[in-house]
């Protein structure tokens, strides 16, 4: 019985390119000289930490990040998770970037639902942070990949792993 799998794993190499592109924009760029602007990845827990002087030079560092993002990993800025920005030593602002990665509960959830309001012919289970689909035929699963990739766009789902 053909199967496959849902997932979401955040590429950590290209993750750590975009960092790494977005640090040296922010050494070469002429209105961040003098200031506390930086970027930094720690890939053991998964955060980025943004700290620049003010609200406005932070966005200005994710308006340099983002694309980045985007051109190593597709869809990969849905993936973070922005925590409040906090004032740190005096006039300095900084701000975590959490990495989401793996397919949560609740999303999960949805995805197993929306296979079973869509009348296909394919089962759907929950395997921790992964949803693994199975049916009869291929052109079942193929069909069932196009409606998950439709309907779902807040988060980047990767489907793989085929078995026949």
């Amino acid at each position: 019985m053909p199967s496959f799998d849902f997932s979401s794993e955040a590429d950590m190499v290209a993750l750590k390119n975009a960092v790494d592109i977005t640090a040296r924009a922010i050494a070469n760029r002429y209105d961040f000289k003098g200031t506390a602007a930086s970027i930094e990845l720690n890939e053991k827990d998964k955060l980025i930490t943004l700290v620049g002087d003010s609200d406005f030079q932070l966005d200005q560092i994710k308006d340099l990040l983002f694309p980045a993002m985007e051109k190593k990993e597709k869809e990969s800025t849905k993936r973070l998770d922005p925590q409040d920005v906090e004032k740190i030593s005096g006039n300095k602002a900084k701000q975590v970037l959490k990495i989401k990665s793996g397919i949560a509960t609740e999303l999960a959830k949805k995805i197993v639902k929306l296979l079973k309001d869509g009348k296909i012919k394919v089962q759907a289970s929950i395997q921790g942070e992964e949803v693994r689909v199975s049916g009869a035929k291929r052109d079942d699963l193929q069909t069932a990949i196009a409606l998950v990739t439709k309907e779902i766009s807040d988060f980047p789902i990767k489907y793989g792993n085929f078995r026949d």
